[in-house]
């Protein structure tokens, strides 16, 4: 079973236990919390598609940690002219674990 979330503006495809990254979240470590946004729904073939979303379905995540990411390098550079900026940036994440789809 795995089903098609809206999260945070982006897409997941998501299953029991599966581990994502998702946008820094407000909630503390070790809490539950459900997410109602489903686009798609599949339980052993048997399809279900939103229009736009699922209805009767939720998803249950716990959030296990927060976190930064890797850096990443911004460089800019205007040939002949001298000009050279180099600038790192890193995102504050949020690893959430999947417990469990009912629906």
């Amino acid at each position: 079973m795995f089903a098609i979330i809206d999260f945070g503006g982006f897409q997941y495809k998501v299953e029991k236990d599966s581990k994502l990254f998702v946008n820094r979240l407000e909630a503390e470590e070790g809490t539950s919390f459900d997410i109602d946004k489903i686009l798609l729904i599949d339980n052993d073939g048997a399809v279900k598609v939103g229009t736009p979303l699922v209805e009767g379905v939720k998803v249950t995540a716990k959030v296990l940690e927060h976190m930064r990411g890797d850096t990443l390098v911004v460089f800019k550079k205007k040939r002949r002219k001298g000009y050279k900026v180099r600038n790192g940036h890193r995102q504050y994440l949020t690893k959430i674990q999947i417990e469990e789809i009912v629906g």
